[in-house]
């Protein structure tokens, strides 16, 4: 390796470095939020049922933040609009933590979750852009290495925190992380002109393309089991498994591990065959989401199978790329709406195993919900592999 390689290579460590804590601080109040949930439901005296649609306010700010603001955002140079939206993501946190009613904490909890699609979006673009043509699911994957970390070690150090000092330093905790990101993102991140050529109509021509609304299906429905095993988890510790208070935490951490081990490896694969790696990864995790009931009953067998579950995960990275690929032009757009997708995976998982429960058949019967799901993404990547074959595209490779 010559000296200016090591520099460039360098280099591009600390741009991922700086778009991964992004990803990180990101990551870090959407599953926190959710461990939270008792002592600011106490703090804002409501009941547990009121303080989950805090939770379901942050969701819905993503799924309308990623196109609005992706939109808006067409045209400013990336570098300047990555600082905005990590100054709107603190600004929302900090809000959160001062919030003097259940009403404001919906507002700001809201506002907070309006940059989280875009500002994925956005940095996989830089991402790739500083990389060969057949390291970009790599680059992706690298960023997002900020988001399943925090599931390892922002969400515990958040959650400590808000039982030794008060949940509202929790929020500011993030805000503080996402303040952090400009300014490494003003550091490292290249400057680069805006594109002259987009424009916000441009940007909207990628919802005129049928590729990028079935692979955005496919991450709607197919990553949807994932949240159904995760969001009922810490009950099948208790009930099912019977594994003590203590090393609940320690499980649900699995999952964490096996989205950051995804993350290092996968996207490697997905370099040299995207679709192919994708269409993988969903029957991947059907069958790791059809072994979970059998293997729920014992603690080791439950994190392994946890941990295989989260190799899935990858999912999210190949996908991204994916949408960069059949939007064409109008990459901002469909990279933030990948965001959206998963929140509605994030949504209709939880509810059909929530229904699955309701309806008397165990809390181990969310991974046969989750397989469903998986193998109903599977026929959306069936879908979408004839479109390109019809296309004259070989879709194993694209």
């Amino acid at each position: 390796m010559t000296l200016n390689t090591s520099i460039a290579q360098h280099r591009l460590g600390l741009v991922l470095f700086a778009l991964a804590m992004g990803g990180f601080a990101i990551g870090t109040t959407e599953f926190a939020t959710m461990s939270l949930l008792p002592y600011f439901a106490q703090g804002l005296g409501i009941d547990a049922p009121t303080a989950g649609h805090v939770i379901s306010a942050y969701a819905l700010g993503v799924v309308v933040g990623a196109p609005v603001l992706a939109v808006l955002g067409a045209r400013l140079p990336r570098r300047r609009l990555l600082m905005l939206l990590m100054a709107l993501f603190a600004l929302g946190n900090g809000l959160s933590g001062l919030a003097p009613t259940y009403h404001w904490m919906l507002l700001f909890r809201f506002l907070s979750g309006l940059p989280h699609g875009a500002y994925f979006g956005f940095a996989a673009l830089v991402a790739t852009s500083l990389v060969p043509e057949n390291r970009r699911t790599w680059a992706v994957g690298r960023m997002f290495l900020g988001l399943t970390c925090a599931t390892i070690l922002g969400v515990p150090l958040a959650n400590w925190l808000g039982q030794a000092l008060g949940w509202r330093w929790s929020f500011g905790l993030v805000a503080l992380l996402g303040l952090i990101t400009m300014l490494l993102v003003r550091l490292f991140a290249p400057l680069s002109p805006a594109d002259e050529a987009a424009s916000p109509l441009r940007e909207l021509g990628a919802l005129a393309r049928g590729q990028v609304w079935l692979t955005l299906g496919i991450g709607a429905i197919g990553f949807g089991g994932l949240f159904a095993v995760y969001t009922y988890l810490a009950d099948t510790l208790h009930d099912v498994t019977r594994v003590s208070p203590e090393a609940t935490p320690l499980v649900l951490s699995v999952l964490g591990i096996g989205l950051t081990a995804g993350n290092l490896f996968i996207p490697h694969y997905a370099d040299r065959a995207l679709m192919r790696t994708a269409g993988l990864m969903l029957l991947w995790s059907a069958f790791a989401l059809a072994l979970y009931p059998f293997m729920a009953g014992n603690v080791w067998t439950i994190s392994l199978s946890v941990f295989m579950i989260g190799l899935g995960g990858a999912l999210g990275t190949v996908l991204q790329t994916r949408l960069m690929d059949v939007a064409e032009d109008a990459q901002g757009l469909a990279a933030a709406l990948n965001h959206s997708a998963f929140n509605t995976a994030n949504a209709l998982g939880p509810f059909l195993g929530g229904l699955a429960i309701a309806g008397g058949h165990g809390w181990t019967s969310t991974g046969w919900v989750g397989c469903g799901l998986a193998l109903g993404g599977f026929a959306l990547w069936l879908v979408s592999a004839a479109v390109d074959r019809r296309n004259g595209s070989r879709p194993c490779a694209a």
